[in-house]
């Protein structure tokens, strides 16, 4: 707990924290400004060319939302061919897409109504004919990759009726996806997992995934402080972080993660010399970034991702947490057997989908990156 946040527990004034928080953010925003970079990406190559990402895609199927003069477009390529397809209004998918987080948090309280399943069900129809329109009816069984504008960034994709039989990821762009599957993974295997306070039943989401792995590192009850979790995250072949999480729209890159010595900001991030291969976060709006200027998405996903970062599993809302051990346990399972970070999602996903408790959970996470 955060001095402030013990003043407040207490009902003591807390002005005088808040307003040295707000100072400290300002000197570090300051220096960071003027500070060089400590992490250094991994090297990969010059930027492609349209040509180049076409070919690298594969038998996976891209799908590009573009807004123009508030209404949304729809490109779908593969190689050998190239759609562009009219969806509609942008603020109809907006709408829909808040609709959509507001019932899955709804859900995530763990009180579903009885016809929560057919909610969920129409919800994604409507979902689907706002942000895909015509499109959807080029999705078949590829692989799919979703490159959507800022203001799409944070959508529950596995809602989406089309999008339910087949393993998808969301990028910020092509380029960072094709990038991304150019990075080699680590010589040696370093599985790490981080477990922070006051979240119930992640002891047991801990040691179920680490029972899979050999000599995990596993960091809990004291252990998961701010500096034994950036060593032993920095380089890790896998990396799974189940701690709550809080987005900050007023100051994106103070987001945050909180450990056993209060919160780990996307700031203290960029120290990392090389982000997690893989990494998963099991907190609540971890993936949540920021729209700003050109679509740039700022948060914790545009610092791990130019740092190596490949592969991400990210909530865009909160999530029940009983119900994210069963679903994280059954994720890693298909990590361990093989599966990249779409495939085992599909896989966690179908098998969540009799419960709409476990539904929902499921269809708050996306894989960002590969």
């Amino acid at each position: 707990m955060t001095r402030r946040d013990a003043a407040r527990a207490a009902g003591e004034p807390a002005d005088r924290l808040e307003r040295d928080r707000r100072r400290l953010e300002s000197a570090i925003r300051a220096r960071t400004r003027r500070a060089t970079g400590g992490g250094r990406p991994p090297d990969t190559g010059a930027a492609p060319d349209t040509a180049e990402i076409l070919s690298g895609l594969g038998d996976h199927l891209l799908v590009e939302l573009i807004a123009v003069d508030d209404t949304l477009h729809a490109v779908t390529a593969r190689p050998g061919r190239t759609r562009l397809h009219t969806v509609g209004p942008v603020a109809a998918a907006i709408q829909e897409v808040d609709l959509a987080g507001f019932m899955l948090r709804r859900l995530a309280r763990g009180r579903p109504p009885p016809d929560a399943a057919q909610r969920l069900a129409v919800a994604g129809r409507r979902l689907e004919r706002v942000l895909l329109g015509p499109a959807a009816a080029d999705i078949g069984d590829r692989p799919v990759v979703i490159v959507p504008p800022g203001r799409l960034h944070a959508v529950p994709w596995a809602m989406l009726p089309r999008l339910s039989g087949v393993p998808w990821s969301v990028a910020p762009s092509a380029a960072v996806w094709w990038q991304a599957g150019r990075r080699p993974a680590p010589r040696r295997r370093r599985d790490v997992i981080v477990v922070g306070p006051g979240l119930p039943g992640t002891l047991a989401e801990a040691a179920g995934i680490a029972a899979g792995y050999r000599n995990p590192i596993v960091l809990t009850t004291g252990a998961a402080t701010a500096r034994r979790v950036l060593a032993a995250l920095d380089g890790a072949s896998t990396a799974h972080v189940a701690a709550h999480g809080v987005f900050r729209g007023d100051s994106p890159l103070f987001s945050a993660v909180h450990l056993d010595d209060g919160p780990l900001t996307v700031y203290e991030f960029g120290r990392l010399r090389r982000a997690p291969h893989r990494m998963i976060l099991s907190s609540c709006e971890s993936g949540v970034g920021a729209p700003v200027a050109g679509d740039e998405l700022l948060g914790m996903i545009s610092v791990l991702v130019p740092l190596g970062t490949t592969s991400l599993l990210a909530s865009m809302v909160p999530v029940n947490d009983a119900a994210t051990v069963p679903f994280m346990t059954d994720f890693h399972a298909a990590l361990r057997h093989g599966a990249v970070f779409a495939e085992a999602l599909l896989g966690a996903r179908t098998r969540a989908s009799g419960d709409p408790v476990a539904a929902a959970t499921a269809a708050a996470f996306v894989v960002l990156g590969r």
